[in-house]
């Protein structure tokens, strides 16, 4: 008998990063969709080729005109930056606020369900942290749009494979090795699973995950 949940439409943005990228390949192997829609700056390459594969390069500064006419299930959003990387906080804000929530935005538009946000340890829209506030006000805009359910995961040090390695981030993953559970870095891999496994389940509300209770239900 075939699963009449199967058959969706993923969306993700974020597909180039390191737990977007794992999210990505778990997508295509995973039944449960038919489609999974990514949204992307620069092609994806063959390497990740699939018949189950939209990609769409897109400007984030006019989400509308690419993804008219889309139905979505569900919205996978771990798109993000550095603000060394950004160059600014002007910069990083645009990337890591006005964008996912545009594409949040759109995907509501466009039917979806359920949204799973990789945000952060200690995210806080009140806090002192420039890069801690700007994820704590993402997470509370998105709050705010009408989801019949959201999943904000909170990893700590995320761990794996990087395209450009972080100096900072690897002297921090020894570091933290002994730290108590919360603060451990988690594996961008395990992240990506729950990510899947919070969109399937598609429970109402908005629950919180951090890095123990992402183990836990990976």
């Amino acid at each position: 008998m075939s699963d009449p949940e199967a058959g969706k439409t993923a969306l993700l943005s974020g597909a180039t990063g390191l737990v977007g990228s794992h999210c990505l390949k778990q997508l295509l192997a995973d039944p449960f969709y038919k489609t999974v829609v990514a949204l992307t700056r620069r092609p994806l390459g063959p390497v990740v080729a699939n018949p189950k594969l939209d990609q769409r390069i897109v400007d984030f500064e006019q989400l509308g005109h690419f993804l008219g006419g889309l139905q979505v299930d569900h919205v996978f959003s771990a798109l993000g930056t550095t603000i060394a990387k950004a160059g600014s906080q002007e910069q990083f804000r645009r990337v890591d606020f006005d964008y996912p929530l545009a594409i949040a935005r759109a995907a509501l538009d466009a039917g979806a369900r359920h949204l799973v946000l990789v945000s952060s340890l200690g995210a806080d829209s009140r806090g002192r942290v420039f890069y801690l506030k700007v994820k704590g006000e993402l997470e509370e805009a998105i709050s705010g749009l009408g989801y019949r359910g959201l999943t904000y995961l909170r990893p700590s040090l995320l761990l794996g494979e990087r395209q450009e390695p972080r100096l900072a981030e690897q002297f921090y993953e020894v570091l933290l090795k002994a730290a108590p559970k919360r603060y451990r870095g988690i594996e961008a891999e395990t992240v990506a699973r729950v990510m899947i496994e919070s969109a399937k389940a598609e429970r109402t509300g908005c629950e919180i995950l951090e890095s123990p209770e992402i183990a836990a239900l990976a």
